[in-house]
């Protein structure tokens, strides 16, 4: 799904890039802080979904809106809450109040995901390939089959795969967005596991070749009947 991003705070628009690059099914096509320059920009290329900053000098979300003949799906964001009702009626998928949460903003994509879909369409991909995570000042790029476990460590999760291990700046709730749960389970406060790379585990541990990793008692239960299949005490590959 390809997207334009218009806001006219600079620290505003990098927080909303940085959470589209997270998401492999998000194409960010160009940002502006200029709602001028954007407008002439839409003029020439089309997109799927604009994210909208409402209140702007020179031209406002509003108005860039109305100057388009046919506008795309839109999720405005602004810091003022009065805006709300109106955004509503030009049928704005969401509306996000500034600042905005990542927790908030992949509700409102997804949102805009689904609408984007169905009108063209087509079902849901496939479960993605690869995401990116975001390391220092570089975003990483990972194959969900080469990540083996995620580890919590202090504010950081550390990816771990059989050739590398990434650090990020992340909390688990935001790497469980990102990973299919499918694919991953969590098995403890403080780590995620690749449900494919499991060998073998008991009552309190997960190994992973010759990687002990712990199984936290909330997560017993879930784990359990995720990976065993029904009235069977072995597992299967």
């Amino acid at each position: 799904m390809k997207c334009v991003i218009i806001e006219d705070e600079p620290m505003a628009l990098g927080l909303i890039a940085g959470y589209c690059k997270k998401l492999p099914f998000v194409e960010l096509q160009e940002s502006f802080t200029n709602p001028v320059k954007a407008l002439d920009y839409l003029g020439r290329v089309n997109t799927d979904l604009l994210i909208l900053d409402i209140n702007m000098p020179e031209l406002t979300g509003i108005q860039i809106l109305n100057s388009l003949p046919q506008p795309p799906l839109v999720i405005f964001t602004t810091a003022y809450p009065e805006y709300g009702a109106e955004s509503y009626n030009y049928n704005a998928v969401d509306y996000l109040l500034k600042p905005v949460s990542f927790d908030r903003f992949l509700k409102a994509i997804n949102k805009a995901r689904d609408i984007f879909l169905s009108h063209s369409g087509t079902q849901k991909k496939q479960e993605p390939e690869y995401i990116f995570i975001k390391s220092g000042n570089r975003s990483v790029k990972l194959f969900l089959s080469d990540i083996i476990y995620v580890q919590a460590e202090g504010n950081y999760l550390s990816f771990h795969s059989k050739e590398q291990k990434i650090m990020s700046l992340m909390n688990m709730t935001e790497a469980l967005k990102l990973l299919p749960d499918k694919e991953f389970i969590r098995v403890h406060k403080s780590y995620i596991v690749a449900i494919g790379h499991i060998s073998s585990f008991d009552k309190d541990d997960i190994f992973i070749n010759d990687i002990c990793i712990p199984i936290g008692s909330t997560y017993k239960e879930d784990l359990v009947k995720k990976i065993c299949p029904p009235d069977s005490e072995q597992t299967r590959h």
